[in-house]
């Protein structure tokens, strides 16, 4: 292993455990809940629709002050609690199913709630990497997590089928529920990470000199903006960028047309080609097998690429295989789909790496969480909508109509990224500079530079948001281990 190995990081490793049991849990519920919905309670399109948008419908109704509030909390606490209520609100179906009170409603509220505690978990960890393992480390990083996320598709909706097969969709729950128990455990591991100042100091203490003592004063604080002001400014540096605008609305168009498939499959693997719920749960491990051959490819061809460049042509090249998703029925026409679904989540796999990374980069420490909830905001909003419009369009038109314009939507959502400057970029960028923060009332114009909270004296002041390391040469692209 080398010296400088990301693996010789401990808060790395017991974040990356605590992820493979958070993603087997999820991609065991992610075939489970439809199905408890569709097999065991009857649901047709329109509920399986519903289910679908309230399970990321938190994303838009928490999901932009979800980020100004993590930014003010310490991220361990947020992803132990967040994954102990998904335990809690999993392990409630089979007990429910169990004494025969089990109903849609009640599977209607469990998605929505554990959909708000995915909001602070997900923002609570993207926020979270950066401070452990360095920007130095974030596409390696980025790229062993996306791999790890692909091999939880693989095997946890290849094993969510066949636990469903062999114990039924409520028990096959359970598996999700002990999963994020587990990793609520693993994260207490975690070093304690430092809630971020709530208020800096406006002006810095001159020390007394002997001659002229000094009574020593309060040192007036500069108040913390509010929520709003947060939220806007989160909103700001992402949708103000072109080329983080471009990474945005791409990926919330590849979770559009993404989730009119997904949420309309188990009604049509159940309902009209009578397949098994193996053969779902295997359709769907396609998907994950594609994302890990992304996450695999993308530091190699970045590397001879750059980073825009490689999501510009992966884009070009492999998003119009969407339009063979719509394809799908028996015999041949399951594994035309099949394949166009491999090519469309290869992609996913190389934006997943490469998209997270130059976005973080891009940022500010101290933005970095409304910067996570801004994009999970849009992307997760796309997801909300996409169910809705899905469940809609296939009761009024069926779900193979749903399911072309699903691949129309997928196979152009590269456009933004490849019309953007991110097309030519090749080295990775510098996150800019914060803005000075504005005086609090009292303190003069032209008065020195606020001093962080945490400086103290005989402290050497860390910056708030360092350069990247190292910004000259393509960093971001590291030769392949």
């Amino acid at each position: 292993m080398r010296p400088d190995s990301l693996w010789r990081i401990p808060d790395f490793r017991v974040l990356f455990a605590a992820t493979a049991l958070t993603q087997l849990g999820t991609n065991v519920g992610y075939v489970a809940v439809p199905l408890v919905a569709v097999a065991a309670l009857g649901a047709g399109p329109g509920q399986a629709g519903l289910l679908a948008t309230l399970s990321t419908l938190a994303f838009l109704l928490i999901g932009l002050p979800a980020g100004a509030w993590v930014d003010r909390m310490r991220h361990r606490r947020v992803l132990v609690v967040a994954d102990l209520v998904k335990a809690v609100l999993y392990a409630s179906v089979p007990l429910a199913w169990w004494f025969g009170g089990l109903s849609l409603g009640q599977l209607y509220a469990v998605a929505l709630l554990t959909g708000g505690a995915t909001v602070f978990f997900d923002v609570g960890a993207q926020s979270v990497l950066p401070g452990l393992v360095g920007r130095r480390h974030l596409v390696d990083a980025n790229a062993a997590v996306v791999g790890l996320m692909a091999i939880g598709n693989v095997a946890g909706r290849g094993a969510g089928g066949i636990l469903v097969q062999l114990l039924t969709a409520p028990l096959a729950i359970t598996v999700t529920a002990l999963s994020h128990l587990g990793s609520a455990l693993r994260l207490t591991a975690l070093r304690r990470t430092p809630t971020p100042a709530t208020t800096t100091p406006a002006t810095p203490t001159a020390a007394p000199t002997p001659a002229t003592p000094v009574p020593t004063a309060p040192t007036p604080m500069a108040p913390t903006p509010g929520l709003g002001a947060q939220i806007t400014e989160g909103l700001r540096h992402v949708l103000g960028a072109p080329e983080l605008r471009a990474l945005a609305v791409t990926a919330a168009l590849n979770n559009l047309g993404s989730q009119l498939f997904n949420t309309l499959l188990p009604v049509l693997f159940v309902r009209e080609l009578h397949l098994p719920a193996g053969a779902l749960g295997l359709f769907w491990a396609v998907g994950g097998v594609g994302i890990l051959l992304g996450s695999r490819c993308a530091r190699p061809i970045c590397a001879r690429l750059g980073d825009g460049r490689t999501l510009a042509l992966a884009g070009l090249c492999l998003a119009p295989a969407g339009l063979l998703v719509p394809l799908i029925g028996d015999g041949p026409w399951l594994l035309l789909a099949g394949a166009g679904w491999l090519l469309v989540s290869l992609k996913t796999g190389m934006d997943n790496v490469l998209g997270v990374s130059l976005r973080q980069r891009m940022t500010p420490d101290p933005l970095l969480g409304r910067m996570n909830a801004t994009f999970r905001f849009l992307l997760f909003g796309a997801l909300a909508v996409g169910s809705a419009i899905s469940g809609l369009l296939g009761e009024l038109f069926g779900t193979h109509a749903t399911l072309w314009l699903g691949g129309a939507v997928l196979a152009t959502a590269f456009l933004p990224v490849y019309l953007s400057p991110l097309r030519t970029r090749r080295r990775p960028p510098v996150a800019p500079p914060v803005a000075p923060p504005v005086a609090s009332p009292g303190v003069l114009p032209g008065a020195p530079p606020a001093v962080d909270a945490a400086t103290s004296p005989g402290r050497r002041r860390a910056p708030a948001a360092s350069p990247v390391p190292g910004s000259g040469a393509d960093e971001g692209c590291a030769p392949a281990r």
